[in-house]
């Protein structure tokens, strides 16, 4: 049996001091090689585990870290997928995701839930004493199951009590990683009305070299700007043995010698992960999937990671002088690399205001005319922004113009509430209307779903960006893969389909047998669903299947078929 102990870092001993006293084993029985970190940077969260890799392989023994108890086993087409969760008696809990399998019972007891509930999906929590664990105990098999983009073991410990995921890589995991984390950019961000970098009033990129011991400015060692300006790098850090891009672990602003801002990556709350989107630079990772940690921070991002808050807002270089400035980058082994640079402060006239039309984050806002009804409620900006509307004609897939609201550049906390007047919507369509999101790179439109109601379209987003009216009419497409000519089983121990919605998406499946409903597992990321034969399916005679999908605009596809087994 594999064991590791865990090694506390000096800069994190007094969260972690009760870890000096408690042993692990390994979740796995491979040498422990990482895909990602704990915080690292994903899309719209930090990474709150650590990934853990198969070799492109499925079905390797999973077990449990510590003697416990199940306390959760999750199933989803999305997410963690097959997931298993272990209350442990140090008041932690460790979690198992993208599971191929669970252990039989626990594997039983699943699915006798599923056909109980008629759903793949379920959230179970079994009774304390249902499921008790020792120590190495088996507990499933590692999979793809979920967002999973390929075979691996995502791991995570929480705090119980909160659910907050603590970081892994505190432990020694007997992991070498003897590499500085790397960066390629700098970016300065003008942060007040005077502020501006290079004569320019907004932000500016920089690219970096490594010489002399640290990453410095190309071409040039000093930057002219004025007012508060704020930073940012987009730093990333690798393990011996792999080039895997994972997180740093903690990083701080230093000017003038003097630290101004910092953060650490041990521990993190799911109710502000959407904050993610504002501490990186939003804009650059929409943009051009460059991901960013900024040096200061926006009012409405609630994380708890900075330590250092003095220049939460940016720091101020009105002062006319040349500052000497640093930051620097850890991961969680203690390696580190610098950046280093100088400020002169020199102030240019600032541009005449302009009229705008600002939103604050900590107030409702509303935008309406006779098209157009929007409704932003407190929080869900992460700081003030001078809103942007446009209008343009709308195309031969639209029932309305298309509209911009305010870009896509910027994150948002909380969704908005949009409504679109339904003028050149057809009654006949009504019912089949919603509202999507348009992108013109390649004419594509994302869902934001909506109902009709006193010729108003509304629906809600996560997302600003260019709004319209589309109709969905087509219901979603069955691509049978098991069954030839609805008479022929072509696969010998399941039945498979593909199943595919292009504007609403799929809403809802189901399948049954001579009648009898079967659970059919959905995998939305191949846009597949499989029956794997069980003792529903008696041998020896002729069967009846029927399968059916609905979208969420309520069109619906069936497939028919009779086959011997």
């Amino acid at each position: 049996m594999k064991r590791f102990f865990i090694i506390i870092l000096p800069v994190i001993l007094p969260l972690f001091s009760w870890a000096q006293s408690i042993e692990f084993v390994s979740p796995v029985n491979i040498p422990i090689v990482l895909n990602g970190n704990f915080g690292e940077l994903r899309g719209g969260h930090f990474h709150a585990g650590i990934d853990i890799k198969t070799f492109s392989k499925k079905g390797l023994p999973v077990s449990v870290i510590e003697a416990g108890f199940v306390s959760r086993v999750a199933v989803s087409p999305g997410g963690y997928g097959k997931a298993l969760y272990v209350n442990h008696p140090n008041g932690y809990t460790s979690v198992y995701a993208h599971l191929d399998a669970f252990t039989p019972e626990i594997e039983k007891w699943v699915r006798d839930a599923q056909y109980r509930h008629k759903s793949f999906k379920v959230n179970l929590f079994p009774q304390k004493e249902q499921f008790r664990l020792k120590k190495g105990e088996r507990v499933g098999f590692s999979g793809n199951s979920g967002s999973s983009a390929g075979p691996h073991l995502h791991f995570e410990i929480r705090k119980t009590e909160t659910e907050h995921p603590v970081n892994p890589l505190l432990l020694n995991y007997r992991i070498t990683d003897t590499r500085k984390p790397v960066t390629e950019n700098l970016f300065v961000y003008p942060l007040s009305d005077e502020g501006h970098v290079e004569g320019e009033f907004s932000k500016k990129r920089f690219n970096l070299v490594f010489y002399d011991g640290a990453y410095r400015l190309k071409g040039k060692n000093c930057i002219e700007g004025y007012g508060r300006l704020g930073f940012g790098v987009d730093a990333i850090d690798y393990l011996d043995g792999s080039w895997s891009k994972c997180g740093i672990y903690k990083l701080e602003l230093i000017i003038d010698g003097e630290t101004a801002f910092s953060f650490v990556l041990d521990e993190l709350d799911y109710s502000t992960m959407r904050s993610m989107n504002s501490h990186i630079d939003y804009e650059a990772y929409k943009r051009n999937d460059i991901q960013v940690h900024k040096t200061f921070v926006e009012p409405g991002n609630k994380l708890a990671i900075y330590n250092n808050r003095r220049f939460a807002r940016g720091y101020d270089f009105s002062d006319n002088k040349l500052h000497e400035v640093k930051i620097v980058m850890w991961d969680v082994s203690g390696n580190a690399s610098e950046v280093i640079f100088n400020v002169q402060g020199k102030k240019r006239p600032s541009p005449e205001n302009e009229i705008k039309n600002t939103f604050r984050f900590d107030e409702n806002n509303r935008f309406e005319n006779d098209e157009v009804k929007l409704f932003i409620q407190q929080g869900a900006l992460f700081s003030n922004i001078d809103f942007v509307y446009d209008k343009e004609p709308g195309n031969m897939n639209t029932f309305s113009p298309l509209y911009t609201i305010h870009n896509e550049y910027t994150p948002l906390n909380k969704p908005l509430s949009i409504s679109l007047k339904a003028t050149h919507v057809p009654k006949t369509l009504l019912p089949k209307a919603l509202i999507a999101r348009f992108d013109a790179t390649d004419s594509t439109y994302s869902p934001a779903g909506g109902k009709h109601e006193d010729g108003w379209i509304t629906a809600r987003s996560l997302n600003f960006g260019v709004f319209c009216i589309v109709a969905d009419t087509v219901p979603p497409a069955i691509k049978p893969l098991s069954i030839k000519r609805k008479t022929e089983l072509i696969e010998k121990d399941r039945i498979r389909f593909r199943i595919k919605d292009d504007l609403s998406g799929i809403k809802s499946y189901t399948g049954s047998i001579d009648n009898e409903w079967v659970l059919f597992e959905y995998d939305p990321k191949n846009d597949m669903v499989t029956y794997r034969f069980d003792e529903i399916l008696r041998k020896g005679k002729k069967h009846l299947l029927h399968f059916e999908v609905s979208d969420n605009k309520g069109n619906i596809s069936d497939y028919n078929a009779r086959f011997y087994y």
